[in-house]
């Protein structure tokens, strides 16, 4: 596992609280490494051995994001990563030893928000969670009290989004959407009509410099149609994808 070369960071959350991240990984030889480095730079690492106990540590107390092995004894983390998402938005990134498309599909398919291959590299695993932990900074649940507000609300059909309050309504009903959905769908409305790459919403959601897996966004792109509807997002074939104004 490559080390980054920066020394120790405090990490903290909006509220300045420490950002408390959950690994749940099988191989002990991983999950002492990568909890060590996590602790370097300022995380408070709460560690599982199996889906099981990663699922009771989970319910037993609060994390700003969860990093789940694919392949665990008990539960595996396709399995956990659904029991998780059945309750909570919280981020999750998935890790596969192989990158085999199974593994990556079905990750992303049951509410992952990303995915990274071991072996490995700390520095690409630090920038992943930092860029999920951003995306969940900003995105408050939406509650059936919260009333969106006057400014930034912008309405399609039986779709209504408050891109102040980040409130999301479907008939009136407000939709809890995971942090890289709710971005999705900001990026969408901003451009109604507007053909978007899916390189340039690797950018602008996922906030890759680099070359990414545009998978993540087709899955990413069909979890969202499945809370809003499919007829307000059009594939343009080749291309990318369109919100339909």
């Amino acid at each position: 596992m490559q080390q980054p070369d920066s020394g120790t960071t405090n990490q903290q959350d909006g509220k300045g609280a420490p950002v408390r991240v959950l690994l749940v990984e099988d191989d002990e030889v991983i999950r002492k490494s990568v909890g060590m480095v996590l602790e370097r730079y300022g995380y408070l690492v709460s560690t599982a051995p199996d889906g099981l106990t990663g699922l009771e540590l989970f319910r037993d107390g609060w994390h700003d994001l969860l990093l789940l092995d694919v392949m665990l004894p008990h539960l595996d983390g396709i399995g956990l990563c659904r029991r998780i998402r059945e309750s909570s938005q919280v981020p999750i990134l998935m890790m596969s030893a192989r990158g085999d498309s199974m593994d990556v599909i079905a990750g992303l398919e049951v509410g992952a928000d990303d995915y990274i291959v071991k072996p490995v590299d700390t520095t690409v695993l630090l920038a992943r969670i930092r860029t999920l932990l951003r995306r969940a900074t900003f995105t408050a649940p939406a509650t059936a009290d919260d009333a969106p507000s006057a400014e930034g609300l912008l309405t399609f059909r039986d779709l209504t989004v408050d891109t102040r309050g980040l409130d999301v309504r479907l008939d009136g009903r407000a939709l809890a959407l995971a942090p890289t959905e709710l971005r999705l769908l900001l990026e969408f409305v901003a451009a109604p009509g507007i053909a978007l790459q899916r390189q340039t919403l690797l950018r602008t959601v996922w906030d890759y410099g680099w070359e990414g897996d545009i998978r993540v966004v087709d899955l990413a792109v069909q979890r969202l149609r499945k809370k809003i509807g499919a007829d307000h997002i059009e594939t343009v074939r080749g291309f990318g994808y369109k919100f339909r104004r």
